[in-house]
Formats: C-alpha cells, structure tokens, sequence
C-alpha cells in the first residue's frame, strides 16, 4: 500500500475529516470511528510507518513521542489518573487492519484483563 493510499496519511494530511485531538510534528491523535472504550482514541506517528516490525532505530524519537503524546491525551481526556490502555497490533496475525503503526488509547471504563 502506498501512503496516497493509506487512510491514516490521509487523515494526517486533512483530506478525511476526523475528530482529532491532538497534534505536534510528530503524531496526530483523534477518535476511532469503532470505539471499544468510552475513550477510544488512535495516536499514529506523522510519518508513514507500516508496523512496528518496519520501525528502525531511526524512528526511536518518534515512537518515544506516541508514548509522551498518549499521556498527554490520557490527561486531557481525563482517564490518566483511573488508568488507560495503550495496544499496539502488529501484522494480520496480531490484530492490524490499516498498516499505518497506530497506538490505541483506551480508558473510561474499567478494562478486563489480558490473556
């Protein structure tokens, strides 16, 4: 997939309108049209970068900024001091359907556990 074809690129770029919440240099955040939380929201880094498996040492800073950027987000919404989620899906095995690297925050209601 090309960027031009990538729809988080292109919610980036303000060609699909989205229900941001934040935004920097580095990553864009906005609301998830399918929440599964009260607070469901996609933090993904400016650049294209398919997955985690294709980050390079290279992108060290701007995967550094998802995370700063979720706490952010996480206090702003209100959520950071009851607790929040932060999933990251990689490949079609693990869960990824746009191949965007993309950080889901989730929060407002107590989560069950994992595995």
């Amino acid at each position: 997939m090309s960027e031009r074809d990538c729809i988080f690129c292109r919610i980036i770029a303000g060609e699909i309108p989205s229900k941001q919440v934040y935004k920097d240099d580095w990553v864009t955040a906005f609301y998830d049209i399918n929440p599964v939380a009260p607070v469901h929201v996609l933090i993904v880094p400016n650049e294209h970068i398919p997955s985690v498996a294709a980050a390079t040492p290279q992108h060290e800073a701007v995967l550094g900024r998802l995370f700063t950027a979720a706490r952010r987000i996480a206090e702003d919404l209100g959520v950071a001091e009851s607790g929040f989620r932060l999933v990251v899906n990689t490949g079609r095995d693990g869960g990824q359907d746009v191949f965007h690297l993309h950080m889901h925050l989730l929060g407002g209601k107590r989560l069950g556990r994992l595995g």
